[in-house]
Protein backbone atom coordinates (compact mmCIF):
# COMPACT_ATOMS: atom_id res chain seq x y z
CA UNK A 1 0.00 0.00 0.00
CA UNK A 2 1.12 3.21 -0.62
CA UNK A 3 0.16 5.99 1.86
CA UNK A 4 -0.20 9.45 2.27
CA UNK A 5 -0.41 10.87 5.46
CA UNK A 6 -1.61 14.65 4.71
CA UNK A 7 -1.92 18.05 7.06
CA UNK A 8 -4.73 20.49 6.65
CA UNK A 9 -4.17 23.69 5.22
CA UNK A 10 -3.90 26.76 7.33
CA UNK A 11 -6.54 28.39 9.71
CA UNK A 12 -6.51 31.86 11.46
CA UNK A 13 -5.83 29.85 14.95
CA UNK A 14 -2.92 28.46 13.19
CA UNK A 15 -1.76 31.75 12.16
CA UNK A 16 -2.45 33.54 16.10
CA UNK A 17 -0.38 30.47 17.85
CA UNK A 18 -4.14 29.08 19.30
CA UNK A 19 -4.84 25.32 20.57
CA UNK A 20 -7.44 24.28 18.34
CA UNK A 21 -7.90 20.51 19.01
CA UNK A 22 -11.57 19.58 18.68
CA UNK A 23 -13.01 23.11 18.20
CA UNK A 24 -14.22 23.23 14.60
CA UNK A 25 -12.14 25.78 13.08
CA UNK A 26 -12.45 26.24 9.18
CA UNK A 27 -9.47 27.08 6.78
CA UNK A 28 -8.51 30.62 6.29
CA UNK A 29 -7.54 32.06 2.83
CA UNK A 30 -4.05 31.10 2.87
CA UNK A 31 -5.36 27.65 3.81
CA UNK A 32 -7.42 26.94 1.25
CA UNK A 33 -4.53 28.13 -1.71
CA UNK A 34 -2.59 25.80 0.63
CA UNK A 35 -4.99 22.90 -0.02
CA UNK A 36 -5.35 23.92 -3.61
CA UNK A 37 -1.56 23.88 -4.36
CA UNK A 38 -1.43 20.37 -2.93
CA UNK A 39 -4.44 19.11 -4.46
CA UNK A 40 -2.58 20.28 -7.76
CA UNK A 41 0.38 18.33 -6.83
CA UNK A 42 -1.19 15.53 -6.80
CA UNK A 43 -3.88 15.18 -9.18
CA UNK A 44 -1.93 12.86 -11.28
CA UNK A 45 -1.27 10.41 -8.32
CA UNK A 46 -4.25 7.58 -8.66
CA UNK A 47 -5.81 8.08 -5.23
CA UNK A 48 -8.42 4.96 -4.46
CA UNK A 49 -9.65 7.32 -1.47
CA UNK A 50 -9.47 10.22 0.85
CA UNK A 51 -10.10 9.66 4.20
CA UNK A 52 -10.83 12.85 6.67
CA UNK A 53 -10.89 14.04 9.42
CA UNK A 54 -14.59 14.87 11.06
CA UNK A 55 -13.68 18.92 11.89
CA UNK A 56 -13.56 21.45 9.05
CA UNK A 57 -10.37 22.38 7.84
CA UNK A 58 -9.48 18.82 7.56
CA UNK A 59 -12.27 17.98 5.40
CA UNK A 60 -12.17 21.47 3.82
CA UNK A 61 -8.74 20.32 2.58
CA UNK A 62 -9.97 16.78 1.77
CA UNK A 63 -12.37 18.33 -0.70
CA UNK A 64 -9.96 20.57 -2.43
CA UNK A 65 -7.43 17.62 -2.93
CA UNK A 66 -10.54 15.40 -3.89
CA UNK A 67 -11.58 18.04 -6.86
CA UNK A 68 -8.34 17.53 -8.05
CA UNK A 69 -7.81 13.60 -8.16
CA UNK A 70 -10.98 12.84 -8.28
CA UNK A 71 -11.33 10.28 -5.28
CA UNK A 72 -13.95 9.54 -3.04
CA UNK A 73 -13.50 11.43 0.49
CA UNK A 74 -14.47 9.16 3.81
CA UNK A 75 -14.67 10.91 6.79
CA UNK A 76 -13.25 9.06 10.00
CA UNK A 77 -13.29 9.95 13.73
CA UNK A 78 -10.09 8.21 14.13
CA UNK A 79 -8.80 11.27 12.85
CA UNK A 80 -9.75 13.61 14.73
CA UNK A 81 -7.67 15.82 16.21
CA UNK A 82 -6.37 15.51 19.77
CA UNK A 83 -8.92 17.03 22.67
CA UNK A 84 -6.38 19.42 24.39
CA UNK A 85 -9.54 19.97 26.77
CA UNK A 86 -8.88 23.28 28.83
CA UNK A 87 -6.48 24.09 26.65
CA UNK A 88 -8.37 24.59 23.28
CA UNK A 89 -9.13 28.34 22.50
CA UNK A 90 -6.28 29.48 24.36
CA UNK A 91 -2.95 30.69 23.24
CA UNK A 92 0.34 29.50 23.60
CA UNK A 93 0.94 32.71 26.03
CA UNK A 94 -2.29 32.05 28.05
CA UNK A 95 -1.16 28.11 28.41
CA UNK A 96 2.35 29.29 29.33
CA UNK A 97 0.72 31.73 32.19
CA UNK A 98 -2.20 29.31 33.35
CA UNK A 99 -0.66 26.04 33.15
CA UNK A 100 2.79 26.10 33.27
CA UNK A 101 4.22 22.62 34.99
CA UNK A 102 2.03 21.17 32.59
CA UNK A 103 3.17 23.31 29.53
CA UNK A 104 6.67 22.54 30.62
CA UNK A 105 6.25 19.06 30.54
CA UNK A 106 4.06 19.41 27.23
CA UNK A 107 7.70 20.57 25.75
CA UNK A 108 9.77 18.40 27.81
CA UNK A 109 7.91 15.10 28.15
CA UNK A 110 4.52 15.06 25.87
CA UNK A 111 4.17 11.12 25.94
CA UNK A 112 3.86 11.71 30.13
CA UNK A 113 0.68 14.04 29.35
CA UNK A 114 -2.81 13.77 29.48
CA UNK A 115 -4.65 17.00 28.91
CA UNK A 116 -6.66 18.53 31.68
CA UNK A 117 -9.94 17.15 30.26
CA UNK A 118 -8.73 16.23 27.63
CA UNK A 119 -6.71 13.23 25.87
CA UNK A 120 -3.10 11.83 26.04
CA UNK A 121 -0.77 10.90 22.87
CA UNK A 122 -0.92 7.41 23.59
CA UNK A 123 -4.77 7.64 22.94
CA UNK A 124 -4.53 9.44 19.80
CA UNK A 125 -1.89 7.04 18.64
CA UNK A 126 -4.01 4.01 19.69
CA UNK A 127 -7.00 4.87 17.74
CA UNK A 128 -4.92 6.48 14.53
CA UNK A 129 -3.01 3.49 14.42
CA UNK A 130 -6.05 1.08 14.30
CA UNK A 131 -7.02 2.91 11.07
CA UNK A 132 -3.97 2.40 9.74
CA UNK A 133 -3.82 -1.49 10.07
CA UNK A 134 -7.74 -1.54 8.50
CA UNK A 135 -6.72 0.05 5.69
CA UNK A 136 -3.52 -1.35 5.00
CA UNK A 137 -5.67 -4.88 5.07
CA UNK A 138 -8.24 -3.86 3.00
CA UNK A 139 -6.33 -1.48 0.39
CA UNK A 140 -2.92 -3.56 -0.37
CA UNK A 141 -2.57 -2.32 -3.52
CA UNK A 142 -3.66 0.37 -3.52
CA UNK A 143 -2.93 4.39 -2.84
CA UNK A 144 -4.75 5.86 0.15
CA UNK A 145 -4.78 9.69 1.68
CA UNK A 146 -5.40 10.42 4.55
CA UNK A 147 -5.89 14.25 5.69
CA UNK A 148 -5.55 14.86 9.26
CA UNK A 149 -3.84 17.09 11.98
CA UNK A 150 -0.26 17.74 13.15
CA UNK A 151 -0.52 15.89 16.30
CA UNK A 152 -1.84 12.92 14.88
CA UNK A 153 0.44 12.93 12.27
CA UNK A 154 3.43 13.21 14.52
CA UNK A 155 2.34 10.32 16.70
CA UNK A 156 1.26 8.03 13.06
CA UNK A 157 4.97 8.54 11.83
CA UNK A 158 6.61 7.84 15.03
CA UNK A 159 4.60 5.12 15.26
CA UNK A 160 4.67 3.71 11.89
CA UNK A 161 8.96 4.31 11.93
CA UNK A 162 9.39 2.48 15.40
CA UNK A 163 9.75 5.86 17.39
CA UNK A 164 8.30 6.35 20.68
CA UNK A 165 5.94 8.84 22.19
CA UNK A 166 8.64 10.72 23.77
CA UNK A 167 10.14 11.18 19.91
CA UNK A 168 6.87 13.59 19.32
CA UNK A 169 9.08 16.78 18.68
CA UNK A 170 11.63 15.46 16.71
CA UNK A 171 9.11 15.19 13.41
CA UNK A 172 7.66 18.69 11.76
CA UNK A 173 4.71 18.91 10.10
CA UNK A 174 4.09 22.40 8.62
CA UNK A 175 0.25 23.35 7.08
CA UNK A 176 -0.47 21.34 4.30
CA UNK A 177 2.42 19.09 4.79
CA UNK A 178 2.68 15.89 2.84
CA UNK A 179 3.91 12.42 3.91
CA UNK A 180 4.20 9.38 1.62
CA UNK A 181 5.28 6.11 3.14
CA UNK A 182 4.96 2.59 1.68
CA UNK A 183 4.34 -0.87 2.59
CA UNK A 184 6.96 -2.94 1.67
CA UNK A 185 8.43 -6.14 2.67
CA UNK A 186 6.57 -6.03 6.03
CA UNK A 187 7.87 -2.79 7.16
CA UNK A 188 7.12 1.13 5.91
CA UNK A 189 9.21 2.63 4.34
CA UNK A 190 9.38 6.64 4.41
CA UNK A 191 9.79 8.05 0.79
CA UNK A 192 8.83 11.85 1.81
CA UNK A 193 8.31 13.58 5.27
CA UNK A 194 7.04 17.40 5.92
CA UNK A 195 7.10 18.05 2.38
CA UNK A 196 5.59 21.64 1.64
CA UNK A 197 7.11 22.54 -1.80
CA UNK A 198 4.15 22.76 -2.66
CA UNK A 199 3.54 26.66 -0.94
CA UNK A 200 6.95 27.96 -2.40
CA UNK A 201 4.70 30.82 -4.31
CA UNK A 202 2.82 31.59 -1.49
CA UNK A 203 3.83 34.57 0.68
CA UNK A 204 3.42 32.76 3.76
CA UNK A 205 5.51 29.79 4.81
CA UNK A 206 3.24 26.96 5.98
CA UNK A 207 3.38 27.03 10.05
CA UNK A 208 4.17 24.07 12.40
CA UNK A 209 2.00 25.10 14.89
Amino acid sequence: MRLFLLRHGRTQWNKEGIFRGRADIPLDEIGKKEAELLGKRLKDVPIKAIFSSPLKRAQETASIIASFTKSPVFIREELIDISFGSWEGLSVEEVKLRFPDLYEKWLNAPHELSFPQGESLKVVEERAFSLIEELKSNHQKDTIALVTHRVVLKVLISKLLGLHLKDFWRIEQGTSALNELEWRNGMWIIKTINDTCHTRELKEAALEF
